[in-house]
């Protein structure tokens, strides 16, 4: 079990390093790590987070095409945008009744040993992809909460290796948040920088 997880944290890394410099390249990388996490999960019992990695998958391609497709005319890329606060309601229902239908499931008809830790996470899990996939800046609030409660449970179940690259994701979408509002900032407005630079003093 160690040796592939070291493989799904080296994948997970990089991955990582690709959002947070929200490049598009993480989208291929999120089609290859849901694989390996697919299999660590099964072993593991923790089911909603092996189902949760197929959807993954099929959200990784979306990403892709989604990226792609809404590049800015100027720049070449997705441009990074807040989520729409008409959306606030309806993710809050959503993920609500995610975590609601995923639970049942879980105790009804599984052997999980942490239903509603292995719920709570899939349900954020599900609509933090979603987030990303419209590259809202926000969805770094999803996965800080996403990250924090999963490194918990994965330190319980004895995944050590899985909850160490778990405790570096909780950091790192700190930053990521913060790098993100950043670039936004910056696209937003692009001749800010030109417009400083031109009142610098050179002799300063």
């Amino acid at each position: 079990m160690q040796t592939i997880e070291i493989i799904g944290a080296v994948i997970g890394l990089i991955y990582l390093y690709f959002e947070f410099k929200a490049s598009k390249w993480l989208w291929p990388l999120g089609v290859v790590m849901p694989i390996v996490y697919v299999w660590i999960f099964f072993q593991s019992k923790f089911y909603a987070d092996m189902g949760v990695n197929v959807y993954y998958f099929f959200a990784s391609i979306y990403g892709w095409i989604y990226w792609n497709k809404h590049k800015n005319s100027e720049q070449g890329i997705l441009p990074i945008t807040h989520t729409p606060k008409r959306f606030f309601f309806p993710l809050i229902i959503i993920g609500t009744l995610l975590f609601a239908f995923i639970a049942f499931i879980l105790v009804k008809y599984t052997d999980s040993p942490v239903p509603y830790g292995d719920s709570f996470t899939t349900a954020l899990s599900i609509l933090g992809m979603w987030v990303l996939a419209k590259k809202h800046v926000e969805q770094w609030w999803f996965w800080f909460v996403v990250n924090i409660f999963s490194c918990a449970l994965y330190v319980w179940k004895g995944l050590y290796t899985t909850s160490i690259l778990f405790g570096i994701y909780s950091i790192i979408s700190v930053f990521g948040y913060f790098k993100w509002k950043k670039m936004m900032l910056n696209q937003s407005y692009p001749t800010m920088a030109s417009v400083n630079s031109s009142t610098v003093n050179p002799a300063k």
